[in-house]
């Protein structure tokens, strides 16, 4: 066996990855074919961090105008009695 080249070792290293990537591809077949089932159908545009801030703004917005306009008659009420009370007929 003659002398090792930098090519023949670069060709034995790719030939080598070359093997293991195919050999996971083919292991875990499945449950790549699923992953990339459930990646065609995500919606690239849509980021549910980006929906979760804008929620959590407009609850802070909402619970700010609340707090601002705090009057008796639009609170709900926070108990059985109060509701009654609130709902009772005051003839």
């Amino acid at each position: 066996m003659g002398k090792s080249t930098a090519v023949k070792q670069a060709a034995v290293v790719f030939g080598a990855l070359a093997f293991g990537w195919l050999a996971i591809e083919m292991a875990f077949k499945p449950f790549l074919d699923k992953a990339r089932a459930a990646m065609d159908k995500s919606d690239p545009d849509r980021d549910p961090d980006d929906i979760a801030a804008r929620n959590e703004e407009s609850d802070r917005q909402t619970s700010n105008f609340v707090k601002d306009n705090d009057d008796s008659s639009s609170r709900k009420p926070t108990s059985y009695a109060e509701a009654v009370a609130k709902n009772s007929a005051v003839a």
